[in-house]
């Protein structure tokens, strides 16, 4: 059965089978997320990634995660270079890193809110959005034990704690 746990923290710092990327359909990996898990895991990751893209905006690849407490870095291009994205993107996103996850054999994966630092998206609706794609995800077939949320700052931690507890009632 599927667990799906909240944490307040670095994603770069978490120790799961896949850490998710919050990427640009390009795949350089420049501020927040992507700049945290490149300074950490080492610009090797950005280049493997970099050597896959550009990818269409939705989409997941995966690279190798250097130096990171992971075995692997799925990049979910969340945004193009005008930097924007919506709902149906980050549903997208969501529910083909968890494919991607599943084609390499990971029991765990730990996500960002994707699309809420420099794309701007609502925290509110990233909660409800990425949550309830996991959930649906959980009723398939899969061989993924544990989805972490890893959410830099109390403000973005309660927002998803809060929507994963009322989906519990």
């Amino acid at each position: 059965m599927l667990t799906i746990e909240i944490r307040e923290g670095d994603i770069s710092r978490c120790e799961a089978d896949a850490l998710v990327n919050a990427a640009n359909n390009r795949l350089w990996m420049g501020s927040g997320v992507a700049g945290a898990l490149k300074r950490v895991g080492g610009r090797e990751v950005e280049e493997e990634a970099m050597k896959k893209g550009p990818i269409s905006i939705g989409e997941a690849i995966s690279t190798g995660a250097g130096r990171l407490e992971a075995r692997y870095v799925i990049h979910a291009a969340v945004m193009g270079q005008d930097l924007r994205t919506d709902a149906v993107i980050i549903k997208k996103a969501t529910e083909n890193s968890l494919r991607r996850a599943d084609e390499l054999g990971c029991k765990s994966i730990a996500f960002p809110a994707l699309g809420t630092g420099v794309g701007g998206f609502s925290l509110e609706e990233c909660a409800r959005l990425m949550i309830g794609v996991v959930r649906e995800y959980a009723m398939r077939k899969t061989e993924l034990e544990k989805v972490i949320f890893v959410l830099y700052g109390e403000p973005a931690y309660r927002v998803f704690q809060e929507e994963l507890d009322r989906g519990k009632k």
